[in-house]
């Protein structure tokens, strides 16, 4: 999966980036779903905007308008001067024409009706537009957030995320109560006992963020089904066709 796109070689959660990615016939690809105050669920990995744009502030204080406004790209490089914050509507019209499978964050939000907002957001952007033979992970660190979210969609598949060695004894309570196909679990910390648990146990497992690909080797030896990458453009082809293929 590449990591918000190719973000090595263009700006995270773009639609330049995601364009790479089906360029570079990259299987999959991973991306944040953020809202704005306006209800707009728009493809950011912050709430913020200062890291990956030309402005700062909020993005709970912004509305769709604002977006026009707003360069997501020459703070990568010039050449991608102009490029957008795009909203998930643009990006699953996008997807829908591509090659492209698609990991879908729900990012966690700092307060109730911000997440409600976000929520809702995905479920009817997704009911829109999403075509239901095309493959689709919903994954989010909120467990929470993510079994109502299955409640609403039970068709698509839910990934539990876990952060940096906080893979804790009971995951398998909150894979049960999530109703979650995938664990989605850092790279940091991960052993090789949890993996061969989680496939015991009838899970996907995807792991995230691997950038070694000595570590990949590693992985895919003890059974992961696949990895999250910053850079996929440097995995070996052949990988890549055998994870289109099966």
């Amino acid at each position: 999966m590449g990591h918000r796109g190719v973000p090595t070689l263009a700006p995270e959660n773009t639609l330049a980036s995601f364009r790479m990615a089906d360029q570079l016939r990259i299987p999959w690809v991973e991306c944040d779903a953020e809202v704005l105050g306006d209800g707009t669920v728009v493809i950011c990995h912050d709430a913020d905007l200062k890291r990956c744009s030309n402005r700062s502030g909020k993005l709970a204080k912004l509305t769709k308008d604002d977006l026009k406004t707003i360069d997501a790209g020459s703070w990568f490089d010039i050449q991608f001067k102009g490029e957008r914050i795009p909203t998930l509507e643009e990006l699953l019209l996008f997807i829908n024409k591509s090659s492209l499978r698609l990991n879908l964050e729900i990012k966690s939000c700092p307060n109730s009706t911000l997440t409600h907002m976000l929520l809702d957001g995905v479920v009817t952007g997704l009911k829109l537009l999403w075509k239901k033979e095309r493959p689709l992970i919903v994954s989010s660190f909120n467990h929470a957030v993510l079994a109502e979210f299955k409640k609403r969609m039970p068709d698509i598949p839910v990934a539990c995320l876990f952060e940096r060695n906080k893979l804790s004894s009971n995951w398998p309570e909150i894979m049960a109560q999530t109703n979650a196909s995938y664990i989605h679990p850092s790279v940091k910390g991960l052993k090789q006992a949890s993996v061969i648990e989680a496939k015991k146990r009838g899970y996907g497992i995807n792991v995230w963020t691997v950038n070694n690909l000595s570590k990949a080797v590693e992985l895919f030896d003890w059974g992961v089904d696949g990895i999250c990458t910053d850079i996929p453009q440097h995995f070996p082809e052949h990988w890549l066709d055998y994870t289109i293929n099966n």
